[in-house]
């Protein structure tokens, strides 16, 4: 029996298969380019490698693309025929892509938790674990199977790092900010092509209202994430924020034009990017010019597809800000029809929050400000299940504070920014600083007072 480079036992037998699966497994962890050909590599010299084809349809699943649903499904066709000849932890990764192809990324999970408890050293199950709970916005699970995995790592063990990468960020979305930033950097001194640990100080530096830091410790340090897939442009998003809080606006939309969008794609992630970005700007009163247009061209093609409504929002986002309103009452109206479907954990995240949250962002971009503050409030308590990070469900959180502030519910949005400096441990960015000034003046003058409205 051979071993994979975490010292799992693996049914490979030729070598050079059994050294392009240890690159593959390498490349999910540092969410690498060269991923996908590694494993094609191993599929093709061994297609009936059970665990392999598990992981093409586990991947596929992960880029939310219904178009991309046949493919997982033949992948798992070809795992089950070899299901048998597969070892029982191998068998486990198969039992997960068949059950969140049923609707149930929640069994998946709990699938590659399995595997934890009899091969704790898994990386990739852990990496796995992790990488859906985060779809399904579960920080608290993310932080849990993380640290039940820990004491069975040594530091020499090849996973190490990218297994402090993925604690660092749990630690973070916990709201263990100081703990979060130590471990991150543990983390890529550890594993140098680690960018899921790197960009996880980010997320600290981003919760705590330290742009400047988060500036410094992005600087220099572009090896770590230039070897990346699409993961890329969301660590330049992360940079383009921090310039954002500091009012550099000429540096954001750089960044926006020759990195975050560098390849314009329809990708829902690097979408969610620049979507949330322009908003951002917008709701800073800058002139985005006809940026919106691009990304609406492209979600106006994606309003059928449902996968994720994490997906959705950001699509929502793109067709209110290119004043699209026949895609965007298309889009609105599919996300109803499937949350009162509710059949799949998909779709019950399309009923809370998604139709909630689709109803404000209508309402945002009709102008309707006091039905979009309704709304979007409304929604707050549940947007985590839409998956994604705090720094990027924030959007929404702004959305919801300005669209407030222009209806003049002052002591709401009061209370919601009270809300959002607890949540990040008592730290303010200048976003928030600014909204602040903007209802102390309001009130010292006696008038309405509100953010700019483009």
């Amino acid at each position: 029996m051979t071993q994979d480079i975490f010292g799992q036992d693996c049914s490979l037998t030729d070598p050079r298969a059994l050294n392009e699966w240890n690159g593959a497994q390498l490349g999910v962890l540092a969410h690498a380019a060269r991923t996908a050909n590694h494993l094609g590599a191993v599929l093709e010299a061994a297609p009936d490698f059970a665990l392999g084809q598990a992981i093409k349809g586990l991947s596929l699943l992960m880029l939310g693309r219904a178009e991309l649903v046949p493919t997982a499904r033949e992948a798992l066709a070809t795992a089950k025929t070899a299901y048998e000849g597969a070892l029982p932890r191998e068998r486990k990764y198969v039992d997960a892509l068949e059950a969140w192809l049923a609707g149930h990324p929640s069994r998946a999970i709990s699938c590659m938790e399995e595997v934890l408890t009899h091969h704790p050293c898994d990386t990739l199950a852990m990496k796995l674990s992790h990488g859906i709970r985060f779809i399904l916005g579960d920080a608290r699970g993310m932080r849990a199977s993380v640290e039940r995995v820990l004491p069975a790592y040594s530091t020499a063990h090849a996973g190490h790092g990218y297994l402090l990468g993925c604690h660092a960020f749990a630690l973070e979305e916990t709201g263990e900010y100081d703990r979060a930033e130590i471990t991150g950097r543990q983390a890529l001194w550890t594993a140098p092509d680690d960018a899921w640990g790197l960009h996880a100080v980010a997320h600290v530096h981003d919760m705590t209202g330290n742009a400047k830091t988060g500036l410094g410790w992005l600087s220099g340090r572009e090896d770590a994430w230039a070897h990346c897939n699409n993961f890329r442009y969301h660590v330049w998003w992360h940079k383009a924020l921090m310039h954002l809080d500091l009012g550099q606006i000429d540096e954001v939309m750089r960044l926006y034009d020759d990195e975050v969008r560098k390849d314009k794609t329809d990708d829902y992630r690097d979408i969610s990017n620049a979507t949330s970005l322009l908003m951002r700007l917008e709701l800073d009163g800058v002139n985005v010019g006809d940026r919106w247009d691009e990304l609406a061209d492209l979600c106006d093609k994606r309003t059928e597809d449902g996968s994720l409504i994490f997906a959705d929002l950001h699509y929502l986002l793109a067709l209110v800000g290119g004043d699209r309103a026949s895609a965007t009452n298309r889009l609105i109206r599919r996300i109803h029809a499937d949350g009162a479907q509710a059949s799949t954990e998909a779709a019950q995240r399309m009923a809370d929050p998604g139709c909630i949250v689709a109803k404000g962002l209508e309402a945002f971009g009709e102008g309707d400000y006091g039905t979009a503050f309704g709304y979007l409030a409304k929604s707050r308590d549940s947007l985590q299940l839409a998956g994604g990070s705090h720094a990027q469900r924030d959007v929404f959180e702004r959305m919801t504070i300005d669209a407030g502030l222009r209806a003049g519910n002052w002591t709401q949005v009061e209370a919601i920014l009270d809300d959002r400096r607890a949540k990040r441990g008592g730290a303010e960015d200048n976003y928030a600083i600014a909204r602040r000034t903007l209802i102390a003046s309001a009130r010292n003058n006696g008038g309405a007072q509100s953010v700019p409205a483009e």
